[in-house]
């Protein structure tokens, strides 16, 4: 894959074009590193062993909405203004967001990021082991920050609740797509949280975030995306809603989606840890 086909910087940018940039003055740059309470891995203390240069933590869960119960919802605008602010993030700022894996959490800001209406927003393609594989070093320094304004112009089309979701699935007219692993999906594997149902939404198609990334964790050029949906039977000229266990590797399928070109998009913040909980919403299982 030619760097000109990666690099963009309102989607994925490689280390190459980080590496080149990082001392640009309008950069900011966040680990957003976030795991699965089974990693065993502690984002901040990884952090704080070594980052790359420049970079701030981004905390998922501290970054939320403190009032749902739900897991890492989507922040108030002026609580995610607030943070933004006292992190140094603010108007005329390219953002770079990386995380420990590859492409997984990294993916969960972008989309929040696009959600406040800030564009120039892009995931380092294939992340900290990419950046660390290419020979590239990092730093135990913290960045200097000084406060910024940022003016938020919220898109709350790229958001969908459990309402619209039901109506959507009902109704037939999104495609919904779902980033859990098959087992997950098909209701043969237990949740990793106690209390959920096992299945997916009705009608929902079934496409794993993994299949949409290299082995060394960089996201597949955008043909190859375009045909892991169309193999899953997504139907692209539909409006898409993704899904996931929390609202998190669904973010990868919505960048993914953007690759393509398709921006008819929105994500299901809830995802499975809201649907599942629920009795009285409707559950299939198997492969579709």
């Amino acid at each position: 894959m030619t760097s000109a086909m990666t690099d963009d910087p309102k989607t994925l940018v490689s280390t190459g074009w980080l590496a080149a940039h990082i001392r640009d003055p309008d950069l900011r740059i966040f680990d957003a590193s976030w795991y699965l309470p089974d990693a065993g891995r502690d984002p901040k203390a990884e952090y704080a062993a070594g980052h790359i240069p420049g970079a701030r933590f981004f905390d998922i869960d501290e970054i939320s909405d403190a009032r749902s119960e739900l897991p890492h919802m989507a922040p108030p605008v002026e609580k995610f203004m607030s943070r933004m602010r006292a992190m140094g993030v603010g108007d005329g700022h390219q953002v770079v967001v990386y995380d420990g894996m590859g492409v997984f959490s990294a993916a969960r800001v972008w989309w929040l990021f696009r959600l406040m209406g800030q564009k120039n927003i892009a995931v380092l393609d294939g992340g900290l082991p990419k950046w660390l594989a290419d020979g590239y070093r990092t730093t135990t320094a913290t960045p200097t920050i000084r406060d910024r304004h940022m003016t938020v112009k919220y898109e709350g089309f790229r958001v969908r609740d459990v309402t619209e979701v039901a109506r959507a699935a009902k109704l037939g007219d999104h495609s919904i797509i779902d980033a859990r692993p098959p087992g997950r999906f098909q209701g043969t594997q237990p949740e990793p949280r106690e209390g959920m149902r096992s299945g997916h939404i009705p009608g929902a198609q079934n496409v794993f975030y993994q299949d949409l990334l290299n082995p060394d964790g960089t996201m597949k050029p955008p043909a190859a995306l375009r045909a892991v949906f169309e193999a899953a039977g997504v139907d692209l000229s539909k409006p898409a809603i993704t899904t996931c266990g929390s609202g998190l590797t669904a973010a990868i399928l919505s960048l993914a989606l953007e690759r393509i070109g398709k921006i008819d998009h929105a994500l299901y913040d809830g995802s499975w840890s809201e649907w599942g909980m629920y009795a009285d919403l409707p559950i299939a299982t198997g492969a579709n």
